[in-house]
């Protein structure tokens, strides 16, 4: 059986399975290789077709790319046997904890999906994402993933203060970068566009990552939401400060 033509198909087959969901804070801050979710085609590569090569290669591609760029986009293969993939690191990740993320990625991908035709994995420091066919074909803003704690914000400001931050960082990533966090009295929010977005299709795209968000998660303490080419976070500090997300940095 081939690969689907149409990666709209391929990626609307994903079957998105929730592996951990950690906020990182303290030593979790650290683990940048701590998978969050993992998306897998429902239909794999055909034996012997030549596919595993062409995978092969664009991950070796990919890997070669993750000290250079914290983010890269090639493809490989024609018509029936092309693949494109992708990788994206956090933007305030360094170039060497861009490239560690990046080289468990491909090895991630295999554990997790195997030979499927098409297969996003998210790790808390990168991602990867390949497809058969053509991605563009894919909405930007297709919700893949998202994840809210249990307890609630008792205080009645929160909502307000998680709004402010919003906007904070959709102003800030104005300013060209597709990455951006905040720590605005007590509330944490991070936003980050895939790297080839326009700055306004960016805005477009987190506008309706933190509607997500606030429709999803409501008045919790934390959450996260991933669209097909965005995503963002917020987490809620009463005591002050970004906890393990200042190991990170804050600002554009």
């Amino acid at each position: 059986m081939g690969p689907p033509t149409s990666a709209a198909v391929v990626l609307l087959a994903f079957c998105i399975s929730a592996i951990s969901f950690l906020l990182p804070t303290g030593e979790a801050a650290q683990n940048l290789l701590e998978v969050v979710y993992q998306g897998c085609s429902s239909t794999t590569f055909p034996k012997n077709g030549g596919f595993d090569q062409t995978l092969t290669s664009l991950f070796s591609t990919l890997t070669s790319q993750a000290s250079q760029s914290r983010f890269y986009k090639t493809s490989a293969g024609s018509g029936d046997h092309a693949i494109s993939a992708l990788f994206q690191c956090r933007g305030d990740l360094s170039n060497g904890d861009c490239s560690d993320c990046v080289k468990r990625l491909p090895e991630e991908a295999n554990r997790l999906c195997g030979p499927t035709t098409a297969a996003r994995v998210q790790l808390q420091g990168c991602y990867l994402q390949y497809t058969a066919g053509d991605p563009n074909q894919v909405s930007g803003t297709e919700l893949l993933y998202s994840k809210c704690a249990s307890s609630r914000v008792t205080d009645s400001t929160f909502l307000q203060m998680r709004q402010a931050a919003f906007s904070d960082v959709q102003n800030g990533i104005q300013g060209g970068s597709g990455f951006y966090t905040v720590d605005d009295g007590g509330v944490y929010a991070l936003g980050q566009c895939e790297g080839d977005l326009s700055i306004s299709d960016c805005g477009v795209c987190l506008k309706s990552a933190f509607r997500e968000i606030e429709n999803r998660c409501g008045g919790v303490k934390s959450g996260q939401v991933y669209l097909s080419r965005c995503y963002a976070t917020y987490a809620y500090y009463p005591d002050g400060g970004a906890g393990g997300y200042g190991n990170y940095g804050a600002g554009g």
